[in-house]
């Protein structure tokens, strides 16, 4: 007997034996920080080259700022930024803060070879993703 009588999870299914479909995401330009459009229509990339847009895009994306995206998502550099903490603290605090970000996407298994520099008010971070696509270096600033 449950204790919450009116609440029936239902059976529980195993996702990791699932495949993921294939990764898709609107091309980016990461020069001008825009989306790449061709004939007014978004040019869409499919797998490595999307989970770099995807990583892009979640590490410039501050966690909790925006409703419309999940709390899973986004980095939260911006706390590191601006504040009274020693060089040595954000750059302990940076590497954990991206493995948050980059490794809720299921098609991220690792994250490695990570790089954190902080100068006057820009953290930028350098890396390589493990992917099921296989490695992407990322780089990207806040």
């Amino acid at each position: 007997m449950s204790i919450f009588p009116m609440i029936d999870p239902g059976p529980v299914e195993d996702n990791g034996s699932q495949a993921l479909p294939l990764c898709r995401e609107a091309a980016w330009d990461f020069v001008n920080d825009v989306p790449v459009f061709r004939g007014g229509e978004p040019v869409v990339v499919e797998g490595k080259e999307a989970l770099k847009v995807w990583i892009w895009r979640a590490l410039r994306t501050p966690r909790f700022k925006y409703e419309i995206y999940s709390w899973a998502y986004g980095s939260e550099f911006e706390s590191l930024l601006g504040q009274a903490y020693s060089d040595s603290i954000k750059t302990a605090e940076a590497p954990r803060y991206l493995r948050e970000c980059l490794l809720i996407n299921p098609y991220i298994t690792a994250v490695r070879d990570i790089s954190v520099t902080f100068d006057s008010a820009r953290l930028t971070v350098k890396g390589t993703a493990v992917t099921i696509y296989g490695e992407a270096d990322f780089y990207a600033f806040v």
